[in-house]
């Protein structure tokens, strides 16, 4: 089941957060904290090369250079991912409800 990959409807009971991860230098950024179900992340490639968020089963975000995507986290649990062209590239999400 994919955490979500969608904009964040209005009307939520609580206030929604947007978090950002750069990815540059062949790396992920600092990968944030307290998420909960119902924020936003926000990839953003700042690299050359092309590179992807992915944790198989649940999110596959690609992101050519240059470019920015927003995943929406409808799904509670601990998500490692990598990146699909450079495996070294590594971080997890942790999202509470």
């Amino acid at each position: 089941m994919a955490i979500g990959l969608a904009t964040a409807s209005a009307g939520a009971k609580s206030v929604a957060h947007t978090a950002i991860v750069s990815v540059d230098k062949i790396a992920f950024g600092p990968i944030p904290t307290n998420l909960r179900v119902g924020d936003s992340v926000i990839w953003a490639n700042r690299d050359l090369f092309r590179h992807s968020a992915t944790a198989k089963g649940h999110f596959d975000v690609d992101l050519p250079p240059g470019s920015r995507r927003r995943m929406l986290l409808t799904r509670a649990g601990i998500f490692p991912f990598a990146c699909k062209y450079h495996p070294g590239m590594k971080g997890v999400l942790k999202v509470s409800r």
